[in-house]
């Protein structure tokens, strides 16, 4: 089979990694694709938004399926114009993905479910915003409605901090238009956990659950990022736990997609919080996430391109997937200045020989590659430095030990990654 996969970040990188094993695989393409995809797969430089290049491309190419990576393709319509081609894609079209495009829509779309998520209201207007969350009190949950890159999410502690979140979103417009409307919600108190599941539009097949950390700092203190590491399992998210998410969560979704005539195809990311009433929606996000998506892979022993196909085929039925009992773990190097202004350009020595570590596996994410063949730093989040093991310990042990094997003083790390459980 001929893959284009589409994005240029970690996750992006972990999906050709693990794609490149299947023995159905012939051709691989990333576009954009980054400095470490080359050894796994042909980089070709259309950007992640160029819908029509990146169809004529996959048509041109003969390609089978068409791998969407990042959200901002999916809503942009990729799936639809590869269906137009003929072409099979795995993820969802753009109404379908407006469950990840629109916090208002998903909360909307749980609420008709019958999907248990916290109390909510829309927004355009900040004073009524503001009136809201005087009304409720805090902590509460303030977030762009729109695509924010992770970061439209502020957790109130304080009616001081929402009010300032209101102002920033929607009267400084910090994430452009997606703050010019904003969803309010009631604040839950539990361990969040990031479930994912392959869905053909009918059904859907679990594929495992990590914790990410998203805050910069650690203790989970700070801003909210895209995520500072993450590891998978997570011990708090029992197989009881997670037939309820099935059940009550996932499932009913699908459900109400395919009424609505939107029907759901890709992979669904559910944002859970474990309450003492059990798991609640916080979010969806209509792709794998980053890094949850490297830790996922490490621990994948069966073949992900069937899988996939099966998925953007509507035909999930007899897909088994196989998911190794050792833990992974993967440290997210970014750096400095994120995720407020990343410096660019630092030089990274000792990839190799980091990389050649017992258990570790590094994904680049924000990184450039100069003429003379050394490897800089190019975004915020940097690398993802994964570890596996008998135990998440010995998972963790190989990660940090791959991150101080490196040479990069521009770049920083969290060193609790992993606390929770251990």
């Amino acid at each position: 089979m001929r893959v284009l996969v589409v994005g240029g970040g970690g996750r992006e990188h972990a999906l050709c990694w693990a794609l490149s094993r299947s023995p159905l695989l012939t051709k691989l393409w990333c576009a954009p694709g980054n400095p470490g995809i080359p050894e796994v797969a042909e980089c070709v430089a259309i950007g992640a938004t160029d819908i029509p290049a990146l169809v004529r491309f996959a048509r041109d190419q003969g390609a089978d399926l068409v791998v969407a990576g990042p959200e901002a393709p999916l809503t942009l319509g990729l799936a639809d114009a590869c269906a137009e081609a003929g072409i099979a894609c795995f993820g969802p079209s753009a109404a379908a993905a407006q469950l990840e495009g629109s916090k208002a829509f998903c909360k909307a779309v749980a609420d008709a479910a019958g999907v248990p998520t916290a109390a909510w209201q829309r927004f355009t207007d900040a004073s009524a915003a503001r009136a809201y969350v005087r009304e409720r009190g805090a902590p509460i949950v303030v977030k762009a409605d729109g695509l924010a890159a992770g970061k439209g999410v502020v957790v109130a502690a304080t009616l001081a901090e929402a009010e300032a979140a209101i102002a920033d979103i929607m009267e400084s417009r910090v994430h452009g238009e997606a703050g010019a409307t904003v969803v309010i919600e009631d604040f839950l108190q539990g361990e969040e956990i990031s479930f994912f599941a392959l869905c053909d539009g009918e059904t859907a097949l679990p594929f495992g659950a990590a914790q990410d950390h998203k805050r910069v700092g650690e203790g989970d203190t700070g801003p909210n990022t895209g995520g500072m590491g993450a590891y998978s399992p997570a011990p708090a998210f029992t197989p009881e736990l997670q037939q309820q998410a099935m059940d009550r969560i996932v499932l009913p979704t699908l459900t109400e997609m395919a009424r609505r005539g939107t029907s759901f195809r890709g992979v669904l990311f559910a944002g859970l919080m474990l309450t003492a009433e059990g798991p609640k929606l916080i979010e969806f996000n209509v792709r794998f996430g980053d890094p949850e998506c490297q830790a996922l892979l490490l621990r994948l022993r069966s073949d992900l391109l069937p899988a996939l196909l099966a998925a953007a085929q509507g035909d999930l039925a007899g897909v088994r997937l196989d998911m190794s009992d050792d833990p992974s773990l993967v440290v997210v190097m970014a750096a400095e200045g994120y995720p407020a202004t990343p410096r660019k350009g630092t030089e990274i020595r000792g990839l190799e020989a980091a990389g050649a570590l017992p258990g570790v596996r590094i994904f680049h994410a924000g990184t450039a590659r100069r003429a003379d063949g050394t490897i800089i730093a190019d975004g915020g989040r940097v690398l993802g430095i994964g570890g596996t093991g008998a135990t998440l310990r010995d998972a963790r042990d190989a990660a940090y030990a791959a991150v101080d094997a490196l040479d990069w003083p521009g770049g920083f790390c969290r060193r609790d990654i992993g606390f929770r459980a251990l």
